[in-house]
């Protein structure tokens, strides 16, 4: 009998036993066989198959820091780097200091996720400084994705988030989530700190990697120089990475000094964790937990579908208030809990002859699977579609799909535009004019329009834990 178990915070003691691991399609259809739009699959769960069993928390599982009133308090407790002396840090806080919708916007996403990370932090013995740094990396955003392909809160490129655990296929993305992206950054930036001794230095690798850090430091040391953090030639980037934390640091400190306010965050957890063997509706889903499709989104921004493909092993994140509110619609549920369904087209199928058989636009076919939007013929690519054709009123956008499925293991293009020349696209995707060149054959003369590869096949930074050109939003 499948099993749901509702697992209340701290999420820790299951992370490191609980690394999930997704089918692909292919392995859906292994299962399922072929399904047409009228049948319903064997496989599909009711909640009348589902047992709920609700663990028995100990009094360390919930309790609370009572010296601090809230969040903000605590971190600033924990706070245990020195100071750095730095113009840079001074034109990082007239920045932020400038914008405050911006620093509002920030610290209203950081509330679902810092209680987590500061728990997760504190339990390593880390300075409360390093709970703070998804605001310099993603400003809290589940959804920020850079050009370079890093993603997250975390900022993971794809293969530096494979090294440290997190899978990444047509359904799934572990770089988005929540437990899995926290715990590898904080185990990258542990073995980063053990490796160079002092934060600042850790920090700068975690930017750019260690063996950038590594060869400045070698640089240093042949001239008899310093081999600090502040002694070390770095790229432009990486000058600016720990100034920017230390203003944000100096910022919560004392925000009214700013002319900032912080939204209070309270000092308990804001999620907790169901983990289930079902498959699931990602919107019906949030719609046994009463919450919106935008907040169960960004509690689970890993999951790249509109149905949560579970092998016992994942966590689903919910607001701990609502825990109760989704066992009890659950238990009262009799209805299948998926809708949908895989469909093998023929090659050269036309999508928009495609899409009203199953009740979807055209446009939605191709968000749910992840298509090109320039593309209207079947490439053969299995797709998910409605079972009863019913799924057209609310359509699901695939969460943090900035590329196309095949965009994984194809290259990133660029489409030209009027005024830009070759040396500045290149400067913008943090990739040289001969590579461009090497991509797209001799680039004499580019013209608006015309799109041409920004990134190489399958490419994979070397430089480090990634390069970003993230815009503050």
């Amino acid at each position: 009998m499948p099993l749901i178990r509702l697992i209340i915070f701290p999420l820790f003691a299951i992370a490191a036993a609980a690394l999930p691991v997704f089918a692909h399609a292919e392995e859906m259809l292994a299962l399922n066989g072929p399904m047409t739009s009228d049948v319903a699959p064997e496989w599909l769960p009711t909640a009348r198959d589902v047992r709920i069993e609700l663990i028995p928390e100990s009094p360390e599982a919930l309790k609370s820091d009572l010296a601090a009133h809230d969040l903000w308090t605590r971190i600033r407790a924990g706070f245990a780097m020195g100071e750095l002396d730095s113009k840079l840090v001074a034109r990082q806080e007239k920045w932020y200091a400038d914008h405050p919708d911006y620093v509002a916007r920030m610290t209203e996403r950081a509330h679902l996720y810092l209680y987590y990370i500061t728990e997760e932090v504190e339990r390593r013995g880390m300075p409360s400084e390093i709970a703070l740094l998804p605001m310099i990396e993603s400003a809290f955003n589940p959804s920020a994705y850079s050009h370079s392909r890093a993603s997250g809160i975390w900022q993971f490129m794809p293969s530096t988030g494979r090294k440290f655990g997190m899978q990444q296929n047509w359904w799934y993305d572990g770089r988005r989530d929540v437990i899995t992206a926290t715990n590898g950054a904080l185990d990258y930036l542990q073995k980063l700190h053990d490796m160079f001794g002092d934060w600042p230095l850790a920090l700068a690798a975690y930017n750019c990697g260690e063996g950038a850090i590594q060869r400045a430091q070698a640089h240093n040391r042949k001239r008899g120089l310093p081999v600090d953090y502040a002694s070390l030639k770095l790229l432009k980037e990486t000058r600016n990475y720990v100034p920017k934390l230390m203003a944000i640091k100096n910022i919560v400190a004392n925000p009214a000094s700013f002319g900032l306010t912080l939204q209070e965050i309270p000092n308990e957890p804001y999620f907790a964790a169901v983990a289930t063997t079902s498959h699931i509706d990602v919107k019906l889903a949030a719609q046994l937990a009463d919450i919106s499709i935008e907040e169960f989104a960004a509690l689970n921004p890993a999951h790249n579908r509109p149905v949560i493909l579970q092998d016992g092993r994942d966590l689903i994140l919910l607001p701990i208030d609502k825990i109760q509110t989704f066992r009890a619609n659950l238990e009262s549920y009799n209805k299948p809990l998926v809708s949908w369904q895989s469909y093998q087209p023929k090659k050269g199928e036309r999508l928009d002859k495609l899409a009203p058989r199953f009740g979807l636009s055209v446009e939605n076919l191709k968000s749910v699977n992840g298509l090109s939007r320039r593309g209207n013929i079947s490439t053969g690519q299995t797709l998910l579609v409605p079972i009863n054709g019913e799924d057209t009123e609310n359509p699901f956008e695939a969460f943090n799909m900035h590329l196309a499925a095949d965009d994984l293991s194809r290259a990133v293009r660029h489409v030209v535009r009027r005024g830009e020349t070759l040396s500045g696209i290149a400067h913008r995707y943090h990739v040289s004019v001969a590579r461009l060149r090497q991509w797209n054959g001799p680039l004499k003369i580019i013209r608006p329009g015309q799109s041409i590869a920004v990134a190489e096949t399958g490419a994979r930074r070397t430089t480090g834990h990634r390069r970003r050109t993230l815009a503050r939003s």
